[in-house]
């Protein structure tokens, strides 16, 4: 119980931090004059580099294959993250392609093709006794398939749009920051596991700094060329609207399937909560691989946030909630 709090202390602290970088780039913003003294974007494209490394060398590749034969509920679930959350966003392109609201419905699609969390999935599977090793595995490979479908999904709503970012730039960045980074940590996984294990506390806080910083950088540009005076109330309104209607609807959704192919409760619990989640730090990593520009970024960070805060507050209680039926059911 006392880790249960510690864990979701360090979650509700990091909830905190998020929005005091906010307002930090609001009260004293990043400067590009400051770069001649600390040059925030290169850290930032390093850090990127870095999450991802990390991620390879964290990457249990025994546990992953272990759980493959339960094979059904990972397609369940993949099938969540990458078909049926953009679907549901894409019924409303008809309604918005040639509105003011398009940039709004695209930031929201963006949330709609990351893939889903590692850390908090298998948290919240684990306090609400979900199958644990079949979460270890979907979130290890929502990451992986996410590396090929955030960006195949983006990419037919970036070329056409007024985006201007160079296909081949993007893909000489998944490659760079993304995709080598991943496979030697793979590679360097049988040397620095030891390593990885006994400070997986300080390598989970990398990860965080990483994002903080990029959102701080983010907001600062935002502030600085007072993009916010085009993203009226209204604007946070539909968006905050919007990403919990779009996760109450895949939640129950993934849950009738699941129960409909008589499902153990177990891989009920797992297929709900992995298949409704949304990675924060893959939102804001492919914010800066996908090429979107400057004056866009705090408007496409804005429903990832959103979302990331909600999961973790209403998943957090929902699991506890599961946690004391299975009590009584296995009672």
């Amino acid at each position: 119980m006392k880790l249960i709090t510690k864990i979701f202390t360090k979650q509700n602290t990091f909830l905190l931090l998020l929005v005091a970088m906010v307002l930090l780039a609001k009260l004293i913003p990043f400067q590009p004059s400051y770069n001649q003294y600390f040059n925030l974007s290169a850290f930032i494209d390093w850090g990127i580099a870095g999450i991802f490394l990390l991620y390879g060398l964290k990457l249990n590749l025994k546990e992953v294959v272990k759980d493959v034969s339960n094979w059904k509920s990972h397609l369940l679930i993949q099938s969540g993250t990458f078909i049926l959350f953009p679907l549901l966003v894409l019924l409303f392109y008809p309604f918005v392609k040639d509105s003011e609201y398009y940039n709004i419905w695209l930031s929201v699609f963006f949330l709609s093709s990351l893939p889903s969390t590692v850390s908090s999935s298998v948290v919240m599977v684990s306090i609400a006794k979900g199958n644990v090793t079949s979460a270890i595995f979907n979130a290890s490979i929502s990451g992986l398939i996410g590396i090929i479908m955030t960006p195949l999904l983006m990419s037919f709503f970036l070329v056409s749009s007024s985006f201007s970012g160079n296909q081949t730039e993007i893909i000489e960045q998944l490659l760079i920051k993304v995709l080598f980074p991943i496979i030697l940590g793979v590679l360097l996984n049988p040397i620095f596991k030891k390593w990885v294990t006994k400070y997986s506390s300080i390598i989970a806080e990398f990860d965080r700094l990483i994002i903080l910083l990029i959102v701080y950088e983010s907001f600062s540009s935002a502030f600085i060329e007072n993009i916010f005076a085009s993203v009226p109330s209204l604007v946070f309104l539909i968006l905050a609207f919007s990403v919990i209607f779009l996760f109450f609807s895949v939640y129950y959704i993934l849950k009738f399937f699941a129960e409909r192919l008589h499902f153990k409760a177990k891989d009920v619990i797992t297929t709900t909560f992995c298949g409704s989640k949304k990675s924060l730090v893959h939102g804001s990593l492919f914010l800066l691989v996908l090429g979107i520009p400057d004056e866009q970024k705090v408007l496409f960070l804005l429903p990832v946030m959103i979302y990331h805060s909600f999961q973790l507050f209403y998943v957090s209680w929902l699991a506890n909630k599961i946690a004391k039926r299975m009590e009584v059911l296995g009672s």
